[in-house]
């Protein structure tokens, strides 16, 4: 397996390695650790709470002091929808959950969704010290436009493409939970790029929107890994959706596209124990500041082959076929 071209590795700026704190980034998310556990809250939470708050704040204000296109991304392409969730009717319609699985994935597919799953909630997708009240959670998937995406720092496209479509998928949650809400039982949405009480990508690799890919993101057989996630959290009785495993796993395993065009070489060649799960692991300590310098990197996802337009689906008929072969041998 080659290496990465030999240029010399990222460095922060000065001004950024000030602000680095002692504790590893790694650590906080459990590298290494052997024992199943929730995640601890390391980035995009509020600063004051988190070790790396400070490095989140002088990216923020870093990114609006050189970038003005980039000030105030919340309110624009169109916006996060209601500040204020709509009032839970006050006497709850009753029906089957197959009945409700169905009315709320095509309410989501016309209102700003691109893909439904559900899942049962798992107490240990919660990040320590936060609580979620739910028995089901609906993740959404939003789509984004590849080659606006692959227009990455210092051109900025694709911090927009981002957050539009992260506006979008807020807005797409929001209207689901104020649609269940509105049949009398209690909803939360929530979506990024600011962390909520969850851990979403567990919860969307469980629930059928595709594979942990080796850069960390999810694949899905439609998109690839050019899109955005959303949820809501709802006691509403549904019915789950199963793991979509269609081969994205085994082509990470021999494809390295990410791993050399990562600039802080932040990806690595093989799966690592995290929490007690071995999977895909980016490393936070070299991945984080160079997406500070350039607020928002994303080039993994860009030049990953699931993400090129039309690619994706047909890969995953390809490796699914090869899946299939490999069983039956």
């Amino acid at each position: 397996m080659t290496d990465p071209d030999p240029d010399p590795p990222f460095e922060p700026s000065r001004e950024q390695r000030r602000l680095i704190p002692d504790v590893s980034g790694n650590h906080i998310n459990g590298l290494g650790e052997s024992r199943a556990r929730q995640p601890s809250p390391i980035y995009w939470h509020h600063p004051s709470t988190i070790a790396h708050g400070p490095l989140q704040t002088w990216m923020i204000e870093k990114s609006s002091r050189e970038q003005p296109s980039l000030r105030d991304l919340v309110n624009k392409y169109g916006g996060r929808g209601a500040k204020h969730p709509a009032p839970v009717a006050p006497t709850p319609l009753e029906d089957t959950p197959d009945n409700w699985t169905a009315r709320i994935k095509q309410f989501s597919l016309r209102n700003e969704a691109d893909h439904v799953g559900i899942v049962r909630f798992d107490p240990i997708w919660t990040f320590e010290g936060y609580e979620v009240d739910a028995t089901w959670i609906i993740v959404l998937g939003i789509a984004m436009d590849q080659p606006r995406l692959a227009r990455v720092w210092p051109d900025d496209i694709s911090v927009v493409e981002v957050m539009s479509n992260y506006n979008k998928g807020v807005r797409a949650a929001k209207a689901l939970a104020d649609f269940i809400r509105g049949q009398g039982h209690e909803a939360t949405a929530h979506g990024g790029p600011i962390a909520g009480p969850m851990n979403i990508i567990p919860a969307a690799l469980a629930c059928g929107l595709g594979e942990l890919g080796k850069h960390g993101s999810i694949i899905n057989r439609a998109y690839g890994s050019s899109f955005r996630l959303a949820v809501v959290a709802t006691h509403l009785p549904l019915v789950p959706d199963r793991p979509d495993v269609f081969g994205a796993d085994d082509f990470c395993l021999n494809c390295n596209v990410c791993y050399q065009a990562c600039p802080p070489r932040a990806i690595g060649h093989d799966k690592q124990t995290v929490r007690g799960e071995i999977k895909w692991y980016i490393d936070f300590d070299k991945c984080n500041p160079y997406f500070n310098e350039t607020y928002g990197c994303g080039i993994c996802i860009a030049v990953c082959p699931w993400s090129r337009p039309g690619v994706s689906p047909r890969l995953a008929e390809r490796t699914s076929r090869r899946r299939d072969r490999q069983r039956k041998d």
